[in-house]
């Protein structure tokens, strides 16, 4: 997903080149990848000529979001609070993020979000 989120709509070719930098895998295998997030419903693709060129359904933002909803609710009981006091025990989060979180949060509530 990293590969065509940061790379936009992209061939199979073009995925294995940027993962083969971390990783070693076979096109073959990333073309399964490919389908079969595709399957599940995260990306889309558009054939030219022969080749398949995907693009992600949805940014980045939004895929993360929907998956932090469902850690919150598969193992914190549907509460924020619980996974966000247990990223700050664990020291997940430096107080910079956490001092970008408060802005953030602020900002929001001014704006009536």
């Amino acid at each position: 997903m990293g590969a065509v989120w940061s790379g936009g709509p992209c061939s199979v070719e073009a995925v294995h080149m940027a993962v083969s930098r971390k990783r070693r895998l076979k096109e073959s295998s990333v073309r399964t990848l490919l389908r079969r997030l595709e399957q599940k419903g995260y990306l889309r693709h558009d054939v030219e000529g022969r080749a398949f060129i995907y693009s992600a359904v949805e940014p980045a933002r939004s895929f993360a979001g929907r998956a932090v909803r469902q850690i919150i609710d598969r193992l914190c009981h549907g509460s924020v609070e619980e996974l966000v006091s247990g990223m700050v025990d664990a020291k997940v989060l430096t107080k910079d993020e956490l001092d970008q979180l408060a802005n953030f949060v602020r900002k929001r509530r001014e704006e009536g979000a």
